[in-house]
């Protein structure tokens, strides 16, 4: 009795596999055309950002000449509590009669603050006319003009939390040929973000049609979200069932009356074997795109608390400011110094330096030489992060590997991975320089890895060392995957055209 029911349920599994293929294939087949083009587009151009190597190349020099607040100081002048953040940016910005002033800014504090480091006032508000000024400095003298001040637009989309809070924004034209636009907070005048014709256009042909970031779309983050999720979700069904049905169709040993091992021809003879062939690479790949949309927020971003960043720097007191340690700074920069960060870490407080071709330098704001905080203190910095958690490993990376490496930009190396025994499996990735945390994951964010970067992108060490291999693999399966996509909207196509002349 149980044989008989399967062997009827068999002819109905196999009629749902070839109707849920036929009707998801004529438009998924569409849709995986479109992502494998825009996703080839995307190795060589990504969504327009600001670089921090482009953010340093546009900040005025420093300058250390007078008397200038120290941290703690213009905390106080501003009427604000004691230093109450890990991290301030020392930098210069430009002000409407051409000069420019230097200003405080919080680094990793939750909500923007920006203080001149003459008086201490708060700069909450940027008119155009600073505005204009900070662009001209920013565009290096070239001739600017201003567009309009807004909200959001198409470049610069809701997803672009790192500057939710400095809304609105003024827009800048810049003359020098290739279309390059400037976005500068009206709230702190920061330099947000740059875009030219050329990030532009290509973009439109890339990053905007492959995540669907059109504007009208991308403002509502709900439909948006689902939007993605569902395409991609019926993507993969698509796939799955064409895995299924191309190996049910496939005949290696008593063939087809014509010899093939395939009952079609022309476009879906090609569809046939090109699906066998790579259909579960599209499968994995459209399937790493679903998760890299965080469904059911199971594979969700960890943050630490600001107390838990507060207690890594360990205690502090009041930051040694003074005239000696200005001179020593202006010694050290030699005139190409952009920006200071202050921050405490092992009860000492550290200095990092950067100038305007992105180079940066530690150094320990009282003995002002570079600091080397000892393997001890890098161990007792990350159990005050997690108390309660102890080291399971300490080791210093000198080479990128599996989970420490940069795609477009270089990490910092050597590099103290700190693993700890915590419930998450947290990892941490300290700079040895100065005690930096750089970065953090636990075991959610090393599983996405693979998930995503790995199955999505082909993140993988023996690859990215090598990048004319990577674009080799990438290039090889991606026209894997354009044939199955595109033979399968061909033959999708023929079908419903003969049905509709049937009918």
């Amino acid at each position: 009795m149980t044989e008989h029911r399967s062997f009827c349920f068999w002819p109905r599994l196999r009629r749902w596999l070839y109707l849920v293929h036929r009707w998801l294939g004529v438009g998924g087949c569409l849709l995986f055309v479109l992502w494998f083009i825009t996703g080839l587009v995307m190795m060589y151009v990504r969504f327009p950002a600001l670089s921090e190597a482009e953010r340093l190349a546009g900040l005025p020099p420093l300058q250390l000449e007078g008397a200038l607040l120290g941290p703690d100081e213009a905390w106080r002048a501003a009427g604000l509590p004691a230093f109450p953040v890990a991290r301030l940016r020392l930098e210069m910005l430009a002000t409407a009669d051409g000069g420019a002033e230097p200003v405080w800014r919080t680094a990793d504090a939750g909500w923007p603050i920006t203080l001149s480091a003459r008086d201490g006032r708060i700069i909450q508000a940027v008119d155009v006319a600073r505005a204009t000024a900070i662009a001209r400095r920013f565009a290096d003298g070239a001739e600017v003009r201003y567009l309009e001040t807004r909200e959001r637009d198409q470049w610069t989309l809701p997803n672009a939390n790192a500057f939710e809070a400095l809304r609105p924004l003024h827009r800048y034209a810049v003359a020098d040929g290739a279309g390059t636009e400037l976005y500068i907070s009206a709230v702190n005048g920061e330099v947000v973000r740059d875009t030219d014709r050329h990030e532009r256009g290509w973009t439109w042909l890339g990053t905007i049609p492959h995540y669907y970031t059109f504007a009208v779309l991308r403002e509502q983050h709900t439909a948006w979200r689902q939007t993605v999720l569902w395409t991609s979700g019926l993507g993969m069904a698509a796939a799955l069932s064409g895995i299924a049905i191309g190996l049910l169709r496939l005949r290696l040993r008593r063939r087809y009356r014509n010899g093939a091992v395939t009952p079609h021809r022309g476009w879906m003879a090609w569809h046939h074997l090109a699906g066998l062939a790579g259909g579960l690479f599209v499968f994995t790949w459209v399937a790493s795109g679903w998760v890299s949309m965080n469904p059911g927020g199971w594979l969700a971003r960890k943050a630490f608390p600001p107390a838990a960043l507060q207690a890594y720097v360990g205690e502090r007191g009041e930051f040694p400011w003074s005239a000696d340690l200005l001179l020593r700074l202006q010694r050290a920069a030699g005139g190409g110094l952009r920006e200071i960060e202050a921050w405490w870490f092992d009860g000492q407080p550290m200095l990092l330096l950067a100038d305007g071709a992105g180079r940066r330098y530690s150094m320990a704001a009282v003995e002002g030489a570079a600091p080397a905080p000892s393997e001890e203190a890098i161990a007792t910095a990350a159990r005050r992060l997690l108390p309660g958690a102890g080291i399971a490993r300490l080791r210093q990376l000198t080479e990128e590997d599996r989970y420490w490496y940069g795609r477009r930009q270089p990490v910092v190396l050597p590099v103290w991975r700190v693993e700890m025994d915590d419930a998450a499996a947290t990892w941490l990735h300290i700079d040895p320089a100065n005690g930096r945390l750089l970065a953090s994951s636990d075991s959610d964010a090393r599983l996405r890895r693979w998930l995503f970067n790995a199955a999505h992108s082909f993140d993988f060490p023996c690859l990215l060392t090598h990048r004319p291999a990577w674009n080799g693999v990438m290039w090889l399966l991606s026209a894997l995957g354009l044939v199955v996509s595109a033979s399968g909207a061909v033959a999708g196509w023929r079908h419903l055209r003969r049905r509709a002349a049937r009918r």
